[in-house]
């Protein structure tokens, strides 16, 4: 079997045997970096930042489940003034993502993430990355059980485990008993979404979800999973995609490729094989309406007299000192507890009833309101050009750009549309799942190549899980916004009564979206 070059590098050196060179680079310098290790730093969740050839590095941090207290917060945010210019991005996985470090910063970092329980081990790499939850497991009264332990056994199992440490690719994994799929779970390699079978309550199995350039659905293993029994099954299922998973090349090698080769019944035979177990069949998936994973105001949570309060970061970015900030809310109106949701939000939970009012208050929660406007409390952007390598455009500054411009276009819009960008293929900000979807591109312009945007509308999850369809290409990006308002714009002249703009978009020609974008621009012009 021929294998990639990325293959050929984890067979010279694990990707977790980096960690000694790391510290070593950190007394030697850049310039000492052996080009294979920028590969396998990736198991310890770093990035070489845009443009490589500066100094300057990108970290993940995995916050399993979204889930902070308060001394894990204060250390996230000084980490981020110290070492990475005040920025912490929240991302859709529900860690932090920071920017500018460098090889001298890591022991100090890695250190004080460890002091408080917390690691960028694995937030990259050909391994279980950040395992997702809802947002608000444990707290919401609409889920059927809490996943929490669970979650946590799923990050020790996995963690600098060397029997794991070598995947064909990325394996991204979902767990949540909440029946509105808040922890998107279609689009994952693997999750775990809430079932009954008879008088039980425990799980089914998805598996081979994803998104980037070729985005596929996961597929149900058709068997009831007992909450005991679930970790097991996990193990499994990594199993079987560690042993069988194509390795030629790294654009058909996630684990969706090989479910959609053997189907899920091939795959469920491999995993029982490897339990030596038979899991009972059938169970019937607990699933209601979705709402993409947005809880912003306030909820009653199932422990009675306390509420969590769900706040809008736009696209992710805040700063250290902000953070600093949160964790002082949380502390003063909560028990110190933050949690990061897959929508680039944050929750501040276990507000007691007497106390919502003044946290409401807060002059934060001004600039982070817990309703913020329609379009701008909807809009998911990955990092971009600003910092990635694979970006084409830059996406945060831009979708910002264009939320706030629909907002002030549609003051009084009744209906929340949700606005997502990619930079690039490898789709971290899931434009594929969104209402309206943009995709960087590039387009020449005056013999100039300038960023450009190619416009999808439809996709969600839950019911009838579909993804979106291109309907219009390569707008230059500061012509996007009036595209997007000729789109809305259309959709409240044509909506049929109670029409969600995910039902338009099933229904409208694309004929009709073009037509109505064309006459939008030659009345502007």
């Amino acid at each position: 079997m021929a294998l990639n070059k990325e293959e050929q590098l984890k067979i010279d050196k694990d990707g977790l045997d980096v960690l000694a060179d790391i510290h070593r680079y950190a007394k030697e310098g850049f310039d000492a970096i052996d080009p294979g290790d920028f590969i396998r730093f990736k198991w310890y969740g770093i990035y070489q930042q845009k443009p490589k050839t500066d100094p300057y590095f990108m970290m993940r941090v995995k916050i399993p489940g979204g889930m902070l207290n308060y001394e894990q917060t204060v250390v996230v945010a000084e980490l981020a003034n110290k070492f990475g210019r005040g920025l912490a991005d929240v991302t859709t996985r529900q860690a932090i993502q920071y920017h500018w470090l460098q090889i001298e910063h890591m022991p100090e970092i890695f250190d004080r993430l460890a002091a408080v329980g917390m690691s960028p081990i694995q937030a990259c790499g050909d391994v279980v990355r950040n395992v997702i939850s809802s947002p608000v497991a444990g707290l919401d009264a609409k889920e059927l059980f809490d996943v929490r332990d669970l979650v946590w056994d799923v990050e020790k199992l996995f963690l600098s485990n060397k029997d794991f440490s070598n995947l064909p690719r990325k394996f991204k994994i979902s767990i949540s008993a909440d029946p509105r799929d808040l922890g998107h779970p279609d689009i994952n390699d693997l999750a775990l979404v809430p079932a009954r079978h008879g008088d039980e309550v425990g799980y089914h199995f998805l598996v081979g979800g994803g998104l980037s350039a070729k985005p596929h659905m996961a597929q149900n293993l058709g068997i009831f999973v007992r909450q005991e029994e679930a970790l097991e099954v996990i193990q499994a299922v990594v199993a079987v995609y560690r042993d069988n998973g194509y390795r030629e090349k790294r654009n058909h090698a996630r684990v969706k490729f090989l479910v959609a080769d053997w189907g899920a019944a091939k795959f469920l035979e491999h995993v029982e094989a490897v339990t030596g177990k038979t899991y009972t069949r059938g169970g019937e998936r607990q699933i209601e309406s979705w709402n993409g994973a947005y809880l912003y105001g306030v909820h009653p949570q199932k422990q009675v007299g306390l509420n969590f309060v769900g706040l809008s970061l736009p696209v992710g970015r805040i700063s250290g000192d902000i953070l600093l900030e949160f964790a002082r809310l949380a502390k003063t109106y909560g028990n110190g507890d933050l949690r990061t949701t897959n929508t680039q939000n944050i929750i501040i939970p276990n507000v007691a009833d007497e106390h919502v009012e003044a946290l409401l208050a807060e002059p934060l929660l001004q600039q982070f309101p817990a309703t913020p406007e329609k379009f701008i409390g909807h809009a998911v952007s990955c990092t971009g050009s600003e910092f990635c390598n694979l970006a084409l455009v830059e996406t945060k500054e831009r979708m910002k750009s264009i939320a706030y411009y629909l907002d002030e276009a549609f003051p009084s819009f009744d209906t929340p549309i949700r606005l997502h960008v990619n930079g690039c293929p490898n789709s971290c900000g899931q434009q594929q799942i969104a209402d309206i979807g943009l995709a960087g591109a590039l387009v020449r312009i005056d013999g100039k190549m300038q960023d450009a945007y190619d416009i999808s509308i439809g996709g969600g999850l839950g019911h009838d899980a579909k993804f979106n369809r291109k309907v219009i290409a390569k707008i230059p990006a500061d012509e996007v916004k009036y595209s997007i308002q000729a789109i809305v714009d259309h959709y409240v002249a044509t909506r049929e009564p109670g029409e969600s703009f995910r039902d338009y978009a099933n229904r409208v020609a694309d004929e009709d979206v073009k037509a109505a974008v064309e006459a939008f621009a030659q009345a502007r012009a």
